[in-house]
C-alpha cells in the first residue's frame, strides 16, 4: 500500500480530501446535503475496502472513483435537481400563484467553505467559485450522469482525459467523445458569467450596497435602477418565477409587500454575493425569512434566488437563528 501507511492514519488521510470531494459530489447531485451524504458514502466504503486498494492509483484518484460510483448510483435513481426556470415558463405578476414542489426538486445553495478547498493560485480559486455558481450547477444538471462526471473531472478539476478514462473504466476516445457533447450540451443551455464574490471590485461591492439600502427602505425605484431589464426573481420551494422590473416590482409591492422593513446580511453561497433576509417578527426583532443569492452580470443584478426553507438554509450557513430589535 504505497499511500497509506497504517489503518490509524487512513481517517487523518481521507479527511485531507474531504472538502474537494465534496464539491465534486455537490456539482455532479446539486444537493449540499446530498453531497455531504455521498462523501461520507465515500468514506465508509474505502475503510471497508483498504485492504483492496494496493496503491496502484494515487489515494485521491481511488477516493474520486468511490465518489463517481456513488454519484452516478444516486443518479440512477432519476432525479435532476433544477431551478424554477428550468422547469415553468416565467409567469406575469398578475397571474403569480405559489405552487410549492418537494424538496427533492430543486437545486440546493451550498456554503463556499464547504466545496471550495483552499488554494494558492488565484487563478485556480476563480475557477471554483466559477464552477459552483448556482447558474453552472443548474446547467450541468442537464448532462446524462457520465458526461456530468467527464466534464467537471476534465474541465473543472483539470485531470488527463487519460486519469478520467481509467476511473471510468473506458477509453480515451469515450472520454474525448463525451466532453465533446457535453460541451455541446453545455453551450445550449447558456449559463452566464456572472460575478463571483472574492474579490468584488468597487463597482460592484457599490452596487450590493446600494442593494441593500433600497431593499432595506423598500424603495422600488432604487431597486428598479440596480435590475437588468431582464432580472429574474425566484422563490424555492415554490416554482414561480418573474422576469423584469415591472413583473418584480408588482410582485414586491404586492404579496411580496410582506418584506417590508426586513434587514439584510451580507454573506457568500456558490461562490457569489448572498444575503441572509430577515424579517420583522410580530413578537420583536428580525426572524430568518429567506437565503438570498444575488448573480451580478454587466455591474447590474441579473438574478435574486430567494431560498425560503430557512430551517435547512441557516444552520448550514452558519447565520443567526435571528436579529435584535436594532437589526446586530
Amino acid at each position: 500500500m504505497a499511500e497509506v501507511a497504517a489503518p490509524e492514519d487512513l481517517e487523518a488521510r481521507l479527511e485531507e480530501y474531504r472538502t474537494e470531494l465534496t464539491g465534486y459530489c455537490y456539482r455532479m447531485l446539486g444537493s449540499a446535503f446530498e453531497a455531504e451524504d455521498a462523501v461520507q458514502d465515500t468514506m465508509v466504503r474505502a475503510w471497508r475496502s483498504l485492504e483492496r486498494f494496493e496503491g496502484r492509483s494515487s489515494l485521491r484518484s481511488w477516493l474520486y472513483r468511490i465518489a463517481t460510483n456513488v454519484c452516478l448510483d444516486a443518479l440512477n435513481a432519476g432525479n435532476r435537481r433544477a431551478r424554477p426556470m428550468d422547469l415553468t415558463e416565467s409567469t406575469p405578476v398578475a397571474q403569480a400563484q405559489l405552487n410549492s414542489r418537494p424538496e427533492v426538486t430543486w437545486l440546493e445553495p451550498v456554503p463556499d467553505g464547504r466545496v471550495l478547498p483552499q488554494a494558492a493560485d488565484p487563478a485556480e480559486t476563480a475557477l471554483s467559485r466559477e464552477s459552483v455558481r448556482l447558474a453552472f450547477v443548474a446547467a450541468l444538471q442537464h448532462l446524462p450522469s457520465k458526461q456530468r462526471a467527464v466534464l467537471i473531472l476534465r474541465e473543472v478539476l483539470a485531470w488527463k482525459a487519460s486519469e478520467v478514462a481509467e476511473l471510468l473504466g473506458t477509453s480515451v476516445a469515450s472520454v474525448n467523445s463525451a466532453l465533446q457533447r457535453a460541451r455541446a450540451t453545455l453551450a445550449a443551455h447558456g449559463p452566464a458569467r456572472t460575478a463571483t464574490a472574492d474579490p468584488l471590485d468597487e463597482r460592484q461591492r457599490s452596487l450590493l450596497d446600494r442593494y441593500v439600502a433600497a431593499f432595506e427602505s423598500y424603495d422600488m425605484t432604487a431597486l428598479t435602477a440596480l435590475l437588468h431589464e431582464d432580472a429574474t426573481l425566484s422563490m424555492p420551494p415554490y416554482d414561480l418565477w418573474l422576469r423584469g422590473h415591472g413583473d418584480i416590482v408588482g410582485w414586491m409591492l404586492g404579496v411580496g409587500s410582506v418584506c417590508r422593513g426586513s434587514r439584510l446580511i451580507p454573506t457568500v453561497a456558490n461562490g457569489t454575493p448572498a444575503f441572509a433576509h430577515y424579517h420583522p417578527d410580530p413578537e420583536g426583532g428580525f426572524s430568518p425569512w429567506a437565503l438570498m443569492v444575488i448573480e451580478i452580470v454587466d455591474g447590474r443584478v441579473s438574478g435574486i434566488t430567494s431560498f425560503l426553507d430557512v430551517k435547512r438554509w441557516f444552520p448550514l450557513f452558519g447565520l443567526p437563528e435571528r436579529l435584535d430589535p436594532a437589526g446586530a
